[in-house]
């Protein structure tokens, strides 16, 4: 599991840097960077997946950093990334409560990708309000995090139904 761990981290931060969208005051659409962290907690649960994502997005911190508060450190970067690992929730449903099908890791993706662009909304209301000019700070950054988060999220789900089957068969 560890291995494994560490690999994903590092592919994950090896597909951030092929952007296909680059947004001007931080975040992108990439070649997939999350599915590897997704696929983690898919495989192996909630826990180890969280304890995965925290770890990315410290290693996403240090390679690319940028803050101006520890709190918007905390919520844009471990926690927004550990919320990555909620995918595992597919994990739950297929070896727990016996769901087959694509909903399990639909709603695995969706709801990962949903609590990071949550995490982010709410640093940038606190921290980036001052970008939002005379508009509301809560729909500047609902529209602006969106903006790469939503394509990301199509991209992910895209990849991860393709792959689904096969994953289903290694875990665990």
């Amino acid at each position: 599991m560890l291995t494994e761990g560490g690999m994903m981290i590092a592919l994950s931060a090896l597909l951030s840097y092929v952007r296909i969208y680059q947004a001007p005051n931080g975040g992108s659409v990439t070649a997939g960077s999350m599915i590897p962290i997704m696929i983690f907690a898919i495989r192996w649960g909630l826990g180890p997946g969280v304890a995965v994502g925290v770890t990315y997005g410290m290693l996403d911190f240090i390679l690319k950093p940028y803050f101006v508060h520890p709190l918007q450190l905390l919520l844009d970067y471990p926690l927004a990334f550990g919320s990555l690992g909620l995918a595992g929730i597919a994990y739950v449903l297929t070896t727990k409560k016996g769901k087959k099908g694509y909903g399990p890791v639909l709603l695995g993706v969706s709801l990962a990708i949903t609590s990071r662009l949550i995490f982010h909304v709410l640093s940038g209301v606190v921290f980036f309000a001052e970008y939002a000019g005379d508009q509301n700070p809560w729909i500047y950054s609902i529209i602006y995090n969106a903006s790469y988060l939503i394509p990301e999220m199509i991209i992910s789900i895209i990849v991860m139904v393709l792959v689904w089957k096969p994953i289903q068969k290694f875990i665990r």
